[in-house]
């Protein structure tokens, strides 16, 4: 059975605040295409250098979310706290196609807690 796009999010939301980096890779379609911060980046090999990036601007982050689901659209902004860093305008789009993440776009700056 297909996940729901808010499963996968869930699962998405969990994995990203463990900091398993092979779980939130997992939720990403082989050929995925994230655009971060004006730089694209494909498949679950470009999910794994932008969330590596993410863990290492933001360690041992605490999350706030707001979400809004349409259909398989999902629009979040978020902030988050860790490390002595913060992150307090960021925006992501997510497009989910078949239980999966497919399409996720992301915008986020970094400055000193």
């Amino acid at each position: 059975m297909t996940r729901t796009p808010e499963e996968v999010f869930a699962h998405h939301g969990q994995a990203l605040g463990a900091e398993d980096l092979e779980e939130i890779v997992a939720d990403y379609t082989e050929d995925a295409i994230l655009i971060v911060n004006k730089s694209v980046f494909r498949g679950k090999d470009g999910a794994r250098a932008v969330f590596t990036q993410l863990l290492s601007d933001l360690p041992s982050a605490a999350w706030q979310l707001d979400t809004v689901f349409a259909d398989d659209v999902l629009y979040l902004e978020w902030k988050a706290t860790g490390g002595g860093r913060k992150s307090e305008d960021a925006i992501d789009t997510f497009i989910f196609k078949d239980g999966m993440i497919a399409v996720q776009t992301v915008f986020y700056t970094v400055q000193p807690a």
